[in-house]
């Protein structure tokens, strides 16, 4: 049996194998994809709660036409929020092995949060 989920939209999608002999999850853009060991996965989950949870917080230092670039990573991937506390892009990078990158524009950044937040595969 397997526990494959996929979320997608338009311009967006993020799935997971549990099942998967190395590469367990995939993120995508409209023009890009990258698949990600369990790890890197896991380590992206993270970094977008940390990161939503930290554009968030500033929302209340900022004046309203302010925008903000918040940027965190791991030893494995690097991911950068830029634009508005309430509405920004994501920008992933992975450190190691393959040295992949893809970029989240604002309009579909709420669903991706979305779709890791109802992720629940950890």
């Amino acid at each position: 049996m397997s526990n494959r989920v996929v979320k997608e939209g338009d311009g967006w999608r993020v799935g997971f194998d549990g099942s998967a002999p190395c590469y367990v999850g995939l993120v995508a853009g409209s023009d890009w994809a990258m698949e990600l060991t369990a790890a890197e996965f896991q380590d992206l989950v993270r970094l977008v709660t940390q990161l939503q949870e930290t554009m968030q917080a500033i929302a209340t230092e900022l004046m309203p036409e302010e925008k903000i670039n918040c940027e965190t990573d791991s030893d494995l991937l690097w991911l950068e929020a830029d634009g508005f506390p309430h509405r920004y892009s994501l920008r992933l990078i992975l450190n190691q092995g393959r040295r992949c990158e893809g970029c989240w524009p604002e309009a579909v950044v709420p669903f991706v949060l979305a779709a890791f937040n109802s992720l629940s595969v950890f």
